[in-house]
């Protein structure tokens, strides 16, 4: 059974997700990264190689040749087999179609309306699943 971890109040989305990769990366967890906003994936790819000037985050995106050997994928699609299935991080307004594959999902929701909208349906969703998602509301500005 899949731990669901929901990660609410986000001012930012893609300095949160970089801060909570680099936490994941330090613990030698392997990441699946989805977002179906490819214009966000392709701003959290490049915050990536930016974050931190004494991090490495080595990451690929999804068909990458080197997406086997490389501990953080980042995806626009939900319905493919990932190369690993430790942690999903969800940017997405919609639940994975395969989470329940994953050890652990990771919500991220931020403060617009229409993503509290959509994670408390997700919210619910789990739920309605038989699964206890945790609550997590973020306090950075």
């Amino acid at each position: 059974m899949s731990r669901i971890d929901f990660h609410t109040n986000v001012a930012d989305k893609i300095d949160y997700t970089c801060r909570l990769i680099r936490k994941a990366s330090a613990a030698n967890c392997r990441i699946i990264v989805l977002d179906t906003d490819t214009r966000q994936l392709d701003r959290l790819n490049e915050a990536l190689w930016t974050f931190s000037e004494t991090d490495f985050l080595p990451h690929v995106m999804f068909n990458d040749a080197l997406m086997g050997q490389t501990p953080i994928v980042l995806t626009d699609k939900d319905d493919v087999d990932f190369p690993h299935l430790e942690l999903l991080i969800n940017l997405s307004l919609h639940i994975p179609v395969n989470f329940s594959r994953f050890s652990r999902v990771i919500e991220i929701v931020s403060r617009e309306q229409q993503e509290t909208l959509a994670g408390r349906a997700r919210y619910r969703s789990y739920q309605q699943q038989g699964l206890t998602p945790s609550h997590i509301i973020s306090k950075t500005q």
